[in-house]
């Protein structure tokens, strides 16, 4: 089974910078966006053979959330059942047999960290929908996770200390996450690969320099961790200032 997550960070302008080429081509059995800064209304796009999903924010042009999946689920979840979450369009929940598929866009702490406190409400929320998920059977989450959970995972460690997504507040997040029954499925595989990024800055040429973050993750339930063929990090494709990152299953 082939998985994709890709944040594009505005899907009518990824549409433009060679989408389609790459969902075609990647051929995955579910692809997951995140920021797709749109409602349905406003795009028309449709793969045949694909079921699809989307969650937008009540805001126009922010956030959003949307699935692809070649095979029709069970059921469909939107949010997190919380009122405070639910205006974001930031969480997508699959149902399938045999397991629970997430895909989630987490809260950006922004600058000066002004939303550090509510990114700390919604690490705690998310982490136990995901263990009520958990408890019922396997779960699956992809996304753009907004941290860089260790050194290894960002170019400049040193420099980005108290800056959003390298805080210790939000690594520890991840870490309790991880710790409470999830594997990163990149680290499990490759371990101490360095300079594997999956988001770079528009400025200063971070791209070409590699100057980057590791923040768009796949993750699994622990009991999964035997099915893990391969974790992908696509980072040829330039639609988004982000990459897609992949995870084969067996």
């Amino acid at each position: 089974m082939k998985l994709v997550s890709w944040n594009v960070n505005g899907l009518r302008a990824c549409l433009n910078k060679g989408f389609e080429e790459f969902f075609r081509e990647v051929d995955a059995d579910i692809f997951c966006l995140q920021e797709t800064k749109l409602q349905p209304e406003q795009v028309e796009i449709a793969f045949e053979g694909y079921h699809q999903y989307f969650n937008s924010a009540v805001k126009k042009g922010y956030s959003g959330t949307a699935i692809f999946c070649k095979q029709e689920p069970l059921k469909v979840a939107f949010d997190l059942g919380m009122d405070r979450h639910n205006e974001e369009g930031r969480v997508i929940t699959l149902e399938y047999e045999d397991f629970y598929m997430v895909t989630v866009y987490t809260p950006n702490s922004q600058r000066e960290l002004t939303r550090l406190g509510y990114r700390m409400e919604w690490e705690e929320d998310f982490r136990a929908y995901l263990l009520e998920l958990d408890k019922k059977k396997p779960v699956i989450v992809c996304g753009d996770l907004n941290v860089a959970h260790k050194e290894i995972d960002l170019k400049n460690p040193k420099s980005n200390t108290r800056n959003a997504g390298f805080t210790i507040e939000e690594r520890d997040k991840m870490t309790t996450l991880l710790d409470s029954g999830f594997v990163d499925t990149f680290r499990y595989k490759y371990p101490e690969v360095t300079d594997a990024y999956t988001w770079w800055s528009y400025m200063f040429k971070a791209r070409e320099k590699n100057v980057g973050w590791r923040i768009d993750y796949f993750l699994v339930s622990e009991r999964m961790k035997d099915r893990i063929e391969d974790a992908v990090i696509h980072k040829e494709v330039t639609g988004s200032d982000h990459c897609p990152v992949g995870l084969i299953l067996k």
